[in-house]
C-alpha cells in the first residue's frame, strides 16, 4: 500500500472533514491510481480543481499516483498567476450557459433574470444533466457533490449556499460573470429570449391599465408570456444594481 501527502487550497477545503482543512494529509493507497481518481475518492469533485502541483511540478489528472508524493490542489478560481503551468481542466466557455439541477430553480429564474442562458427542470435526472451539459457546452450548477464527479462533466460548479439570493451572487462572483450579465432579456418561465411586440398585438393579453401606461412590451416566442417595465420590474432592477455593486472587482 503507498502513501501520499495531501494538501487542499482555498474553496476545495468545503468538500474537507473539519480535521483535513487547510493543512497536508496522509492518504493510503493502492496499485497507482490516477491522481483524478484520488481526488475525487477525497470528496472533490475534477470540476472544481485547476491545478494539481506534485512534489512541486505540474501534473494532469492522469498522472499516477506514486509512493511518498506530496499533492498541492487548486481550485478553478483561486487567484494565483498559474499561466506557465499546466491546468487540468478545459478552458473556460465562450458563451456561459448553465444547467441547473431539480434543487435550483429559483436560481434558474435569477440567472434568466440576468440574461443568462439557463436550463432547468424540476424532474431531470442525474444522467440527463451530465449529458447536456457535456452536448451543449454548459456549466452544471448543482447542490449534488456527486453529480460533478461523473466523467463526461467539465464544466461545473458546487453551489455552496442555500438561499437563492445568495446562490446568485455566489455564481456571479466565483465564476467571474458579472461583465456578461444582460437582464430582462429571456423568459423567466422557459428561458426563450424574448422579443418585442407592439402594444396592439398584445393588447388582449394585458390589463387596461397597464395598456394605459405602458408603450414597451417583450413577448416569448414560446410560452407567450408578456413583459412589461411594472412595479416588479423596478424590484427586479434594484435587485440587479445591488448585484452587481456586490460583485464588482475590488482594488487590492
Amino acid at each position: 500500500m503507498g502513501r501520499a501527502t495531501f494538501r487542499f487550497y482555498a474553496e476545495l477545503n468545503d468538500f474537507l472533514p473539519p480535521h483535513r482543512r487547510g493543512v497536508p494529509f496522509e492518504h493510503a493507497f493502492l496499485g497507482h491510481p490516477a491522481v483524478k481518481d484520488a481526488i475525487e475518492s477525497l470528496g472533490v469533485p475534477h470540476t472544481e480543481v485547476d491545478l494539481v502541483l506534485a512534489d512541486g511540478e505540474s501534473v494532469g489528472f492522469s498522472w499516477p499516483l506514486r509512493d511518498g508524493a506530496r499533492v498541492s490542489v487548486y481550485p478553478v478560481f483561486e487567484a494565483l498567476d498559474i499561466g506557465p503551468l499546466a491546468r487540468v481542466r478545459p478552458a473556460p466557455l465562450r458563451e456561459v450557459r448553465f444547467v441547473l439541477d431539480g434543487h435550483l430553480g429559483r436560481l434558474a429564474r435569477h440567472l434568466r433574470m440576468l440574461g443568462f442562458d439557463a436550463r432547468w427542470r424540476s424532474d431531470a435526472a442525474d444522467e440527463e444533466l451530465a449529458a447536456v451539459s457535456a452536448a451543449e457546452g454548459r456549466v452544471l450548477l448543482t447542490r449534488d457533490q456527486g453529480l460533478l464527479k461523473r466523467r463526461v462533466v467539465t464544466h461545473g460548479y458546487w453551489v455552496r449556499a442555500t438561499e437563492p439570493r445568495a446562490q446568485l451572487a455566489e455564481v456571479v462572483r466565483r465564476l467571474d460573470v458579472a461583465r456578461a450579465v444582460a437582464p430582462f432579456r429571456r423568459c423567466l418561465r422557459c428561458n426563450a429570449p424574448l422579443e418585442p411586440a407592439a402594444p396592439e398585438a398584445v393588447a388582449e393579453r394585458v390589463p387596461p391599465a397597464v395598456r394605459a401606461r405602458h408603450h414597451a412590451f417583450r413577448r416569448c416566442p414560446s410560452c407567450d408570456r408578456v413583459y412589461w417595465a411594472g412595479s416588479h420590474h423596478a424590484r427586479m432592477e434594484r435587485l440587479v444594481a445591488e448585484l452587481l455593486e456586490e460583485c464588482a472587482p475590488r482594488g487590492p
